[in-house]
């Protein structure tokens, strides 16, 4: 039997992932080096850094290993051992970026995240970092026969899919829908305000709407209040939006969620369930703002707190370097955007 032949880019991310530990319960590669982008990020091309991220089982054995093959990717935390690097990938969203990597004659950025945090953060968006990028777009380039790892990952494009119905209107568009689902992991993000372009989401949905539905195409086809016509690329939605549809929809957020809407709206030495909470949202005229207040609140902290230990994890120099290119490109994609 004919072995299947490779793309050109499989083939570069294949050889990128033989330079590290292969203890790996998953690693994907994403962002604008691996799908094209619209905007002033399609400019760049191939020149564009490849993002990934690894899962690994256990953090002090890999690190350990990688220290040993890979010592010059950490910054002067590899002075402190596996066990330090493991413990400050805990803080934020629960993963350790090795960023401005050189390898195999490309510019490399690579996460190593623990596949137990992995799990917990999407079925219950604790932080929705890496949940975040999983709800768009990626290539899996190796995955392991975890079926908690499994579920987890359908778990966490369905409460995008609900998240995101309760947000919009009755009525919308497909496109609608995957521009909601790619901005989730933006909302409250501070880099949006300073250090992203501003345009960021619709570029990534321009050019990948078939990327979009394949991800999302049988969850929408079981979905009951949505007409998926697939082979003429359309969909057409209504959505309950009755106190009862919208509860239904809030009791299925992941837990996190459900918390910051109830913090948002339950006032102080009040104890009240969270139940009895979101079936008041589901009655507000501005459930779907609560929504998208309680998915800030999520994405703020744990933004706030990952992009300050890139100090550390990177070193100064790379990360003014890091700062310097992502300035550059808000920059050029505002410039573009008002010429």
């Amino acid at each position: 039997m004919a072995l299947p032949v490779l793309s050109s880019s499989a083939v570069k991310f294949r050889r990128v992932l033989a330079h590290f530990p292969q203890e790996l319960s998953l690693a994907f590669a994403y962002g604008s080096g691996v799908f094209r982008q619209a905007g002033a990020a399609a400019e760049h091309g191939e020149n564009n850094m490849l993002d990934f991220v690894f899962a690994v089982d256990d953090s002090v054995t890999w690190h350990m290993m990688n220290l040993s093959k890979n010592r010059s990717h950490y910054s002067f935390l590899k002075f402190f051992g596996p066990k330090r690097i493991t413990s400050i990938q805990s803080y934020g969203a629960g993963i350790y970026y090795n960023t401005l990597v050189p390898c195999d004659g490309m510019m490399i950025k690579y996460g190593v995240i623990n596949t137990d945090t992995l799990i917990d953060d999407l079925f219950h968006w604790k932080t929705l970092y890496v949940a975040g990028r999983l709800q768009k777009p990626v290539k899996i380039l190796t995955q392991n026969e975890n079926s908690k790892l499994q579920a987890a990952l359908v778990s966490n494009l369905k409460s995008a899919v609900t998240a995101a119905f309760l947000m919009l209107p009755e009525s919308f568009s497909e496109e609608d829908l995957y521009m909601q689902i790619a901005g989730l992991s933006y909302l409250g993000d501070f880099r949006m305000i300073i250090g992203e372009d501003r345009s960021k989401v619709q570029n990534i949905v321009k050019l990948n709407i078939p990327h979009f539905q394949k991800l999302y195409s049988n969850i929408l086809q079981d979905c009951p209040q949505v007409v998926y016509k697939h082979h003429l690329g359309r969909l057409e939605a209504s959505i309950d939006k009755s106190p009862e549809g919208q509860f239904t929809q809030l009791m299925a957020l992941p837990k996190t969620l459900q918390q910051k809407i109830t913090s948002l709206v339950n006032p102080p030495g009040k104890n009240r369930d969270v139940e009895e909470i979101l079936l008041q949202v589901a009655h507000d005229p501005d459930c779907g703002f609560l929504v998208h207040q309680g998915i800030s609140g999520i994405v703020r902290s744990s933004s706030i707190v990952q992009s300050a230990k890139t100090i550390l994890t990177a070193g100064a120099k790379k990360s003014v370097i890091y700062s310097m290119k992502k300035l550059y490109k808000m920059t050029k994609g505002w410039l573009k955007k008002t010429s």
